[in-house]
């Protein structure tokens, strides 16, 4: 293992934080993340913590030593399917720091996995095994409520559930349409005057959307998350494209400090957005050659550019085309707060091959619209507005191959 701890340094691993914290630290729950390359441990912190990773052999165990740290609650324990983590034990260490072992299915090196740890932000400490080779993980895919979902077992109540991708299966050559509810768990997105929170209006209308979608033939739902917890946003980008979505729609409700300002905006992705997730795909050219399908290996860079461009416009146009459609179709249900579709570089809409939107339902900071979002039937009409613009595009543009060729105006 000597050459190991070698590469760990090289990668930056495993080193303290130099986050400065004050008073003890509460580590509140656990989640984890797994991928066909990368297995994810998640801590919910309150303030970012000093912390030092490394692994120990004869058992293979993962060591999280966490400075002035305690414990809320018990952790959650991995998966009983979960391909590397095995079991996860906690202790205190030298009377104030808190340590986390886990046991491993899979004996660690340097030839099979990096690993990294850092912090997204202040109150999450994030733990990765990148894998460098093949490693089997078990997949499933559930049905809830006629919605195609992916995800890990169910935590106990009160803690993070996270969505992990798999493979569902399609419903025939049904179109498939990935519905985001914004936010979830510990991010409860904006609130309104009255203390509604964004992420439960959103969630709302997209279990109503996806009942609209699930009831028309040629067409299927898949929900990136079913209930009250977090999932990353390219959690969220990696779920819609693992299920082979033809669309993903994110769904919001806006918040601004004036609280006369109403009204509801659809956005796609902006030209720099879009640039800066070329140059991310193109980093990683296993990746980028299985978005454009062919090998990059062989091409020089202009021409691996270009090949992604090509993909990037033409998943573009189509996002406009269908922001266009469902912003027509608001014109009985809500006020436009702008009248054209606009641009933003939000992470939700970066999938370079699958056409993105983000919906902003209404301003929950003002308060009708605060109102109008807690009432079904307004969430209902909303719910529909969208769905009637997605199906009027896919009616006009589906594949020949598609079963919606059938489905009425």
């Amino acid at each position: 293992m000597g050459n190991f701890w070698k590469v760990l340094w090289v990668f930056g691993l495993p080193i303290f934080s130099m986050s400065v914290y004050a008073g003890q630290i509460n580590v509140n729950t656990l989640q984890y993340t797994s991928t066909p390359k990368q297995n994810r441990m998640m801590f919910d912190v309150s303030a970012a913590p000093k912390h030092r990773v490394f692994v120990m052999d004869n058992p293979s165990r993962l060591v999280i030593d966490i400075k002035d740290a305690q414990l809320q609650r018990a952790l959650k324990q991995p998966p009983a399917d979960h391909p590397l983590f095995a079991k996860v034990r906690s202790g205190i260490k030298d009377k104030t720091d808190l340590r986390v072992v886990v046991d491993l299915k899979v004996p660690i090196s340097s030839k099979k996995f990096s690993l990294n740890s850092n912090k997204s932000d202040d109150h999450n400490l994030i733990v990765d095994l990148f894998n460098k080779g093949p490693i089997a993980i078990p997949t499933e895919a559930k049905a809830e409520d006629n919605v195609v979902v992916v995800q890990t077992p169910e935590p106990k109540a009160g803690l993070i559930k996270a969505a992990s991708p798999s493979t569902p299966s399609k419903r025939g050559n049904s179109i498939v349409i990935a519905i985001d509810p914004g936010h979830g768990g510990n991010d409860p997105g904006a609130h309104g005057p009255q203390g509604t929170e964004e992420k439960k209006v959103t969630f709302a209308i997209a279990k109503k959307l996806a009942t609209l979608i699930n009831g028309q033939a040629g067409m299927k739902a898949v929900m990136i998350r079913t209930g009250d917890y977090y999932v990353g946003l390219r959690d969220r980008m990696a779920i819609a494209r693992t299920a082979k979505a033809d669309l993903f729609v994110s769904i919001h409700a806006d918040a601004f400090q004036d609280a006369t300002v109403k009204g509801a905006s659809i956005y796609t992705l902006s030209t720099n957005g879009a640039s800066s997730e070329a140059a991310r795909w193109l980093a990683d050219s296993e990746n980028a050659s299985d978005l454009v399908g062919v090998s990059l290996n062989d091409k020089d860079d202009v021409l691996a550019s270009v090949l992604l461009d090509l993909s990037q416009t033409a998943t573009q146009e189509a996002s406009v085309n269908i922001a266009n459609q469902v912003l027509r179709s608001f014109d009985s249900v809500s006020d436009l707060h702008k009248v054209s579709v606009q641009k933003a570089g939000f992470i939700v809409l970066k999938s370079p091959d699958i056409p993105s939107i983000l919906v902003e339902t209404a301003f929950i900071s003002n308060p009708l619209e605060e109102q109008n979002l807690l009432n079904p039937k307004y969430q209902a009409k909303m719910a529909n507005a969208i769905f009637k613009g997605v199906r009027t595009y896919f009616n006009q543009s589906a594949p020949i191959d598609n079963k919606i060729a059938a489905l009425d105006k």
